[in-house]
């Protein structure tokens, strides 16, 4: 990155007023940087259309996988697929956001895609809300950001519920336990869902009732219980398939007999496996937004750096950078040893005069919607990372 404009942070107060402690918190100390990262006009064009032309062919990669039986190659759970082949069928179960992870895009690199965060994407607070804030607090004109995230989710949810004229607008919006930054994200969802006219409840994952003849009841202060139609849960699918099967199970027939939506619904895991991109490699090769990817690590093949990653893996945990020779350049350990892997073409970051590696993350909300920046003093951008915001000069 080459140009930064400087600007003053928020104050506590905005944070103390929204709820977000998070972000005035010890653990978030300096994630939130005082300055903006400055890109072009055909730069903020550029991620725009990339983010909506590689949605079309993640959606041409799935509809291949389902085909042709292969949905045993991206590593989700058996117990997921019933939900997933109902879900891509049956109208209705709407995709409501992703972010996709890309490397270049400024500097002159050309954008290339790292993996898509389809299922449990975060960082929605800093995109949708605190960078445009920002923009507001110092003087700066807010059309200058490529940044419509927010308004975007309204028109999803109101697209959602007319997609859904049969069932009842209440929406449930659950977390795990312990998890602020999780409650930061649903809290940006709940607000645009009471915008599209959606009446909104909340609870924690463990306080939800599932029934497989009913459907899904969030708690009542007086101890009753609200029936909702939709249920938003920001938990991954595979923790769900893996963690809790009878609970799969349940959700299973919840999704057969249509008594409630889920979102994001169960077929978000085909674009959410990192498999996938094998598959959109083989379907798209030589594409110049994708980088080469293979399940079969590339051994023997010289002038070729390459990154391992296992196919469920997150915020940068179990990603291995290997050098031209194959060798262990990078690494980062996590929780999800024993996971298969695919095998991508190393790519550069953008970089700066300090040091720092720039990862863009461009959010889908029916399309390409809202840019942020994620920056690491190492190549693998894991979730000890800081967030920058953007202006279009």
């Amino acid at each position: 990155m080459n140009q930064f404009t400087p600007i003053t942070q928020l104050p506590n107060s905005v944070f103390n007023a929204l709820g977000w402690d998070y972000f005035i918190s010890d653990e978030a100390a300096d994630y939130l940087t005082s300055e903006l990262a400055v890109i072009s006009d055909p730069e903020r064009e550029a991620f725009y259309e990339a983010g909506n032309k590689l949605y079309d062919m993640f959606v041409h990669a799935a509809e291949y996988v389902l085909y042709n039986n292969k949905l045993d190659t991206l590593g989700i759970p058996a117990n997921l697929h019933e939900m997933i082949r109902i879900t891509w069928e049956r109208d209705g179960n709407l995709h409501l956001y992703g972010r996709f992870d890309f490397a270049g895009g400024v500097d002159g690199l050309p954008i290339k895609l790292l993996e898509f965060n389809a299922d449990t994407p975060t960082s929605l607070p800093e995109t949708a809300i605190i960078q445009w804030a920002q923009l507001k607090a110092n003087n700066i004109d807010e059309s200058l950001q490529f940044n419509f995230v927010y308004d975007a989710l309204i028109e999803n949810f109101e697209r959602l519920i007319a997609m859904n004229p049969r069932k009842h607008p209440s929406i449930l919006f659950s977390t795990l336990r312990d998890a602020p930054e999780d409650d930061n994200n649903v809290h940006v969802m709940m607000r645009a869902a009471e915008e599209a006219g959606l009446e909104v409840h909340f609870c924690y994952m463990d306080e939800v009732t599932f029934s497989e003849v009913e459907g899904i009841y969030a708690p009542n202060a007086n101890g009753t219980f609200t029936r909702c139609d939709f249920w938003f849960k920001l938990t991954p699918w595979e923790y769900i398939a893996q963690d809790e099967p009878e609970l799969c199970r349940i959700l299973t027939e919840i999704v057969r007999k249509d008594l409630t939506i889920i979102l994001n619904p169960a077929y978000t895991m085909l674009f959410q496996s990192k498999g996938i991109m094998a598959h959109l490699w083989d379907l798209y090769p030589m594409h110049p937004l994708l980088l080469e990817t293979s399940f079969t690590e590339p051994i023997g093949r010289t002038d070729y750096p390459y990154v391992q990653k296992v196919l469920f893996g997150r915020e940068g945990a179990n990603v291995t950078i290997h050098d031209e020779i194959g060798l262990i350049a990078e690494r980062n350990e996590g929780d999800y040893e024993g996971q298969a892997s695919v095998y991508q073409e190393y790519t550069k970051l953008a970089t700066d005069t300090q040091g720092y590696y720039y990862q863009a993350g461009v959010f889908y909300v029916y399309e390409a919607c809202g840019l942020g920046f994620r920056r690491a003093k190492t190549r693998i951008i894991d979730n000890a990372a800081q967030f920058v915001g953007h202006v279009v000069q």
